[in-house]
């Protein structure tokens, strides 16, 4: 497996890691989930910071099945697979984030989760709108399996997309009740509650990434 040091990631190290990856033959979905999992663990778990890690590495999913001299649609399954899994991490990692802020902070506001919750529900649209982006620029022999995929994916979910669900389904019901007709966070203050959130979360996430990464050794 390809090694991407936690401070010294770029677009280009990671799209070339993934591509080797999937070029194997074994392991696809192990390989792409562990090095996506360390480009996220190097970055602030922002909106930005997230996208182009997902960007970066389904197009080195892409350079990885053109370069396959076999089959294609099975690495393209665990490859995404991979990256589901990675992101899906994430969202868990938001998730209990938003619990540690609502929890202790008195002064992360309703008006602040909310605005977090959506921007956390923006994650799996994110992730398969970037794959379908990429898949139009792919190779004929790519682009098909790879829109089939996505049209599968929207159809019966993610992962990423349930663990989402799950944390929007947690804080539901407190806002509908408290938020109902009121006015949203203003665009400075949102900043700060995302800095804020994607710095708890990066912690919570570097501690999973941690197990994650011993109980495969194991």
């Amino acid at each position: 497996m390809s090694e991407i040091g936690q401070n010294t990631v770029s677009d280009e190290s990671l799209k070339g890691a993934i591509s080797e990856s999937v070029q194997q033959d074994k392991d696809i979905r192990t390989r792409v989930r562990d090095t996506t999992i360390q480009a996220l663990n190097s970055k602030s778990l922002d909106t930005k910071e997230i996208k182009s890690v997902i960007k970066s590495v389904t197009e080195g999913i892409n350079l990885g099945l053109d370069k396959r001299s076999g089959e294609i649609k099975s690495a393209l399954s665990e490859a995404i697979a991979g990256l589901d899994e990675a992101l899906m991490k994430s969202a868990q990692a938001t998730h209990l984030a938003l619990r540690q802020l609502t929890s202790q902070s008195k002064d992360f506001t309703d008006h602040e989760l909310k605005d977090a919750l959506d921007n956390l529900k923006l994650l799996e649209e994110d992730f398969l709108s970037t794959v379908s982006h990429v898949a139009e620029g792919a190779s004929s022999k790519v682009k098909q399996e790879m829109t089939d995929l996505i049209t599968h994916a929207r159809r019966a979910g993610t992962d990423t997309g349930a663990k989402v669900a799950e944390a929007v389904n947690e804080f539901g019901s407190r806002l509908k009740s408290t938020l109902d007709g009121s006015a949203t966070t203003g665009k400075e203050a949102a900043r700060e509650v995302s800095k804020r959130l994607a710095t708890i979360a990066s912690g919570i996430f570097s501690g999973l990434a941690d197990a994650l990464h011993e109980k495969s050794k194991k």
